[in-house]
């Protein structure tokens, strides 16, 4: 399954990579291949200062050994081994018309002193975080999510939106990162579904990213905005990196398994501002974002 997995990642990235740059129309990603010193390694693709996308990286990885102590803890196992791949994504579009995307599809395998598999699960997800509110963006982005889940079950939707919002939720702003998408974690195999299924399922989510997200952006890209919009922009973004740096598992497991920081910190937009005690003007676009954010939205 690990090498099922991880070459599916391989061909996913250079989909996704392939399908952004044909809406980018300039930039191009270019390649950074790592190693990780205790074993595996990864292959991390940036775009910045685009026409379109102001940056952003398709990047997957591929790491083993020894299971660290602070992992160890938060498994509640003793000492053990451990494989882990993914592919995690994040784009910042230059225009605030355009939302920034984040998604991640990964897989995990822990085995005992012999060598044998002694847990495994995936997860992953796809979000959407947009600085202006076009409802019918929104309802897309879902509507491509809810149809990739139905194919495998009619529960997954409302099940993983319910933990994408909870997920994704920053507590100490009390409100919401963006208008969320998907999030499963520790998908491991029971009576109804295998390994098997699991892995049909998350790869129909993968390949369900594109036909998510490249309309959106599309759709966005050439709007005209102002200077004040820009800033606004800019202001939320700090909020994402909020998330990222205080509440994401990710982060963590990254920065704990001694991760490449320039992966693991590439989520990062490149301007960001934190204004002190900043409000939106009353009835303005802006403070609608903020009313949607207070509360999660049915939007399909």
């Amino acid at each position: 399954m690990k090498t099922k997995f991880y070459q599916y990642i391989q061909n996913l990235q250079d989909q996704i990579v392939a399908g952004l740059e044909a809406v980018e129309g300039k930039a191009k990603f270019r390649e950074d291949i790592w190693e990780r010193p205790e074993g595996g390694g990864g292959k991390t693709r940036v775009i910045e200062n685009g026409e379109v996308i102001e940056k952003g990286g398709v990047n997957i990885s591929a790491v083993h050994g020894k299971l660290p102590e602070a992992m160890q803890q938060m498994f509640k196992v003793g000492e053990a081994d451990f494989f882990a791949c993914g592919l995690s994504l994040v784009i910042h579009p230059k225009n605030p018309m355009s939302p920034t995307v984040h998604a991640n599809w990964r897989y995990f395998e822990m085995y005992n002193e012999k060598g044998e598999i002694i847990n495994q699960w995936f997860g992953g997800g796809q979000d959407l975080t947009p600085y202006y509110l076009f409802e019918e963006d929104a309802i897309h982005f879902h509507q491509t999510c809810k149809t990739a889940c139905d194919k495998h079950n009619v529960d997954f939707y409302p099940k993983y939106k319910k933990q994408c919002d909870d997920y994704f939720w920053n507590t100490h702003r009390n409100e919401a990162r963006g208008i969320g998408g998907l999030f499963f974690d520790y998908c491991k195999a029971t009576e109804q579904m295998s390994m098997e299924n699991w892995f049909n399922f998350v790869s129909e989510i993968g390949n369900s990213f594109l036909d998510a997200y490249a309309p959106i952006l599309e759709k966005r890209k050439n709007l005209p905005y102002t200077k004040e919009q820009r800033t606004w922009q800019e202001i939320r973004r700090g909020r994402y990196v909020e998330f990222n740096l205080v509440h994401d598992k990710g982060t963590l497991f990254g920065l704990k398994t001694n991760g490449r920081i320039e992966s693991i910190l590439m989520s990062l937009p490149p301007n960001v501002q934190w204004v002190y005690d900043h409000h939106p003007e009353i009835a303005s676009e802006e403070e609608k974002l903020i009313n949607i954010l207070e509360k999660p939205i049915d939007w399909v």
